[in-house]
């Protein structure tokens, strides 16, 4: 299944029964365009893989999907630190480089798709975390991600299988 991302659009999908399912998403405050550092909030165009979906198991069950399903813990981050040799990947907490932590306080990330934006190879400093969350009730700009309502993210991974990319377009 290929879900469709542009500039100006909602987030779409084809479903199982030949059904397009559209949803308001929200997208990274740079826009999409080229995404060629890291901190730019540049959602970055192109098609990429969906690696895996990550949960938080105190808030929620395992989302249905086809998808590589992993509970978080508490003591996980993911590494946005261009120099350090972690950059992109999902950490262990405490660590030594920059991260962001996953266990947030909000909502944010209690549901993540994990893309396959620049993960192979990684490349430091083209960008990290482009992920698919949760995206607040006034859909704000992300840092780079695209995010749905818990519904809508709910409903697109009950879609997804393994073969499941996200397109990004102007």
């Amino acid at each position: 299944m290929n879900i469709l991302v542009t500039a100006d659009g909602p987030l779409a999908w084809r479903r199982p029964d030949g059904t397009t399912r559209r949803v308001r998403c929200a997208i990274g405050r740079g826009g999409v365009g080229v995404k060629s550092r890291e901190g730019d909030g540049i959602t970055p165009l192109g098609k990429f893989p969906l690696r895996r979906v990550f949960f938080r198991p105190d808030r929620l069950q395992p989302p249905a999907t086809g998808l590589r399903v992993v509970a978080l813990q508490e003591n996980q981050g993911w590494c946005d630190d261009p120099g350090d040799s972690a950059y992109n990947t999902l950490v262990v907490l405490p660590c030594p480089g920059r991260h962001e932590r996953m266990w947030r306080d909000d909502d944010r990330y209690d549901i993540v798709i994990e893309t396959g934006f620049n993960d192979d190879p990684v490349m430091a400093g083209r960008g990290s975390a482009i992920f698919v969350h949760i995206a607040p009730p006034d859909y704000r700009p992300t840092e780079g991600c695209v995010a749905l309502a818990r519904p809508d993210l709910l409903d697109l991974l009950a879609d997804c299988d393994a073969a499941s990319s996200i397109e990004i377009r102007l």
